[in-house]
């Protein structure tokens, strides 16, 4: 996993149970996404700051895609995912 359960709880800024059966499919869905749009895998330990990163703000706008700021989290995670492209040709 690029994040645990209680980074993306506190990324998301919610508290106990109650939605980790939306947050547990989202966090194991985004190594394949990160995968698919980089062409590397990002779950090596340890982890890449930048992977890290694009996980938490690709879980914000899947967790709560009708945000009023989800243009710019779309544009941001297009930007990251373009910068951990790049990282990932020069490992």
């Amino acid at each position: 996993m690029l994040i645990s359960i209680e980074e993306a709880k506190d990324t998301l800024r919610v508290d106990g149970t109650d939605n980790d059966l939306i947050i547990q499919p989202l966090l194991q869905s985004i190594p394949s996404y990160l995968e698919a749009t980089t062409g590397r895998s990002w779950e090596d330990e340890p982890v890449h700051p930048l992977a890290q990163t694009v996980t938490k703000f690709i879980l914000q706008l899947w967790f709560d895609p009708q945000t009023q700021d989800s243009e710019r989290l779309k544009r941001t995670i297009d930007n990251l995912l373009v910068a951990l492209t790049a990282v990932g040709r020069g490992m």
